[in-house]
């Protein structure tokens, strides 16, 4: 019998591997989990960043700092420790619908710390589950403000959001969020693939648009090049036209021999017209060609004449140079 009772008081297996993995994890414990309360043995060490709350015979008696402490026998009880450290709160998924009535499973992370260990302990019952909850429901709720546009653009903001509503009710607890954040949003299949769909139509207009903005300035730059070409070449031309009328006023007889190549190059231009076989010419005046024919002939003469002249001259001068050298 002594044997059995022994056994009976000894922890199972599954027992102390669950104490260990809460030793040794940084999971919060709810309040049915809650690790055992110190006892009274007159002195008491408080660990670091913990704070011990302290009844006096079943009533609030003192609060216990980090360092020694001496406690009286019997009719003081540590009942709460609470740990000011910064804590990690995994908030499960949950459904939340939007302003435009789209279904989201979402989840997130709450970081609170405890500030006030005396409203901790009796102000709630358990803090940690309280603001969990709390979390739960204020996200629901900031969500149903929100599109499924705005929810998906403004997850920053809709953080910022929730931590200040659970401060506003977390400050009676003696908790404070520091940040909450947005691990995961799933929207429902059928408005993924309407997303999906929506940037791929996107996608294909600003290629679009980029492909035919690139059209418009290839044809901006042919037609500017075009441009540029035909004032060069109207530049070179009047160039040319201009060179050739000051030569032809500057030497003797240049208009009279311009008229000729003129009358010449009429002349050939008719002569290759009857070439063909189909072409029949007529002229609008039947007169033109031997006006033309006599005018060129003019010309030539008046040409023949100055041409003669000119050498004629120069025979002079010539010759009146050769008398001169003679008489030296």
């Amino acid at each position: 019998m002594l044997r059995a009772l022994t056994q009976a008081r000894l922890p199972t297996k599954q027992a102390v591997q669950n104490i260990a993995a809460r030793s040794f994890t940084n999971e919060s414990l709810t309040y049915f989990q809650k690790r055992n309360l110190p006892r009274n043995t007159i002195i008491k060490f408080v660990p670091q960043q913990e704070e011990w709350v302290i009844e006096r015979m079943g009533r609030f008696s003192k609060i216990l700092k980090p360092g020694p402490h001496i406690l009286m026998p019997i009719i003081d009880s540590i009942r709460h420790v609470q740990t000011m450290k910064e804590t990690a709160i995994q908030i499960d998924r949950q459904a939340a619908i939007t302003a435009d009535n789209v279904t989201l499973y979402l989840d997130g992370v709450l970081f609170v710390q405890v500030i006030d260990a005396y409203k901790a302990s009796y102000g709630v019952q358990d803090a940690l589950y309280a603001i969990t909850q709390l979390a739960q429901t204020t996200m629901r709720s900031e969500i149903g403000k929100l599109t499924l546009q705005d929810v998906l653009r403004e997850r920053q903001e809709l953080n910022k959001r929730i931590t200040q509503s659970i401060n506003e009710a977390a400050s009676a607890w003696g908790m404070r969020c520091l940040r909450h954040e947005i691990k995961d949003i799933k929207p429902p299949n059928d408005v993924l693939d309407a997303m999906h769909r929506q940037v791929s139509a996107e996608r294909a207009k600003r290629a679009e648009i980029l492909e035919s903005e690139g059209h418009l300035q290839a044809a901006i730059n042919t037609a500017e090049g075009e441009r540029q070409m035909s004032v060069s070449r109207a530049e070179g031309l009047a160039k040319s036209i201009s060179l050739i009328s000051k030569a032809i006023n500057d030497s003797p007889g240049g208009v009279e021999a311009m008229n000729l190549q003129v009358a010449n190059r009429y002349v050939d231009a008719f002569k290759q017209l009857a070439r063909e076989g189909t072409c029949v010419v007529i002229p609008a005046k039947l007169d033109d060609i031997s006006g033309l024919v006599a005018s060129g002939l003019s010309v030539f003469k008046q040409l023949d004449a100055k041409q003669k002249s000119i050498a004629a001259d120069n025979g002079a001068k010539e010759t009146n140079r050769i008398k001169s050298q003679e008489v030296k």
